[in-house]
């Protein structure tokens, strides 16, 4: 999420908060200016000949992501105001995101690294979903007010740039961060859950994490250790096929 916050700067910054008070910004904020960027990171992947150029594989993320997006909808009623959209793309350097508003981009090659099957699939699809449908960035906006009102009177612009460049803001804001993707995990597994996948099954997706994370002891800047991952989901998944959904 960090490379899509910083992404997002520059969307905003030039063509709508230049006169935003960051204590102003609201919801419509976020998600028109995530749309924007999501706009120039798919022309930038199509004029290099890198977005949606597997039918196949586009085909199966459709599919899952469909019923993902019905359960949403039926579980949260701010993802019925999103106008949903997927995109794949063939870039080695991106893994998953939805940004705000539901706009999904897949990495095609980190899938097949992983090795993904469909539930596992569907495992990361919900996670990403989650960061949408539960409000992370307009929350995280919100704390780092709260953690450093002196900013109140920046753009939002510049504290976007903030939460990523300040040290004194990134570090203040890890534990937020780590909190954010433990609940993606989490709420993205019961989810998913919900909409028919096998518990067991999902998890499966953070045991292929942290096989191929040669750190996978060890939390990352952005995310919690990835054996911490697969241990959590094992344990809920292990409750929740216990119980019908």
């Amino acid at each position: 999420m960090m490379i899509i916050r910083a992404a997002i700067l520059c969307c905003i910054l030039v063509l709508y908060f230049g006169e935003c008070f960051a204590e102003d910004f609201t919801h419509d904020d976020v998600i028109a200016g995530a749309a924007r960027l999501y706009q120039s990171r798919i022309s930038e992947a199509q004029s290099r000949g890198q977005l949606d150029s597997d039918s196949v594989f586009i085909a199966r993320v459709n599919r899952i992501a469909r019923g993902l997006i019905a359960r949403a909808t039926s579980d949260y009623p701010v993802a019925r105001t999103f106008k949903w959209e997927i995109h794949i793309t063939d870039a080695t350097d991106e893994s998953a995101s939805c940004m705000a508003g539901g706009k999904l981009l897949i990495g095609q090659p980190y899938v097949l690294k992983l090795e993904l099957n469909d539930a596992e699939l569907a495992m990361l699809l919900s996670h990403e979903i989650q960061h949408a449908v539960l409000d992370h960035n307009f929350k995280e906006f919100e704390e780092a007010l709260r953690r450093q009102p002196g900013r109140k009177n920046s753009t939002f612009a510049e504290l976007e740039y903030a939460i990523d460049h300040d040290q004194s803001l990134v570090v203040a804001m890890r534990d937020m961060d780590m909190a954010q993707e433990n609940e993606a995990d989490l709420e993205g597994l019961r989810m998913a859950w919900r909409a028919g996948w096998p518990a067991l099954a999902l998890a499966g997706y953070f045991k292929k994490l942290a096989r191929v994370d040669a750190m996978a002891n060890f939390d990352h800047d952005d995310h919690p250790a990835a054996s911490l991952r697969w241990r959590n989901a094992r344990e809920l998944a292990a409750e929740l096929s216990k119980i019908t959904p």
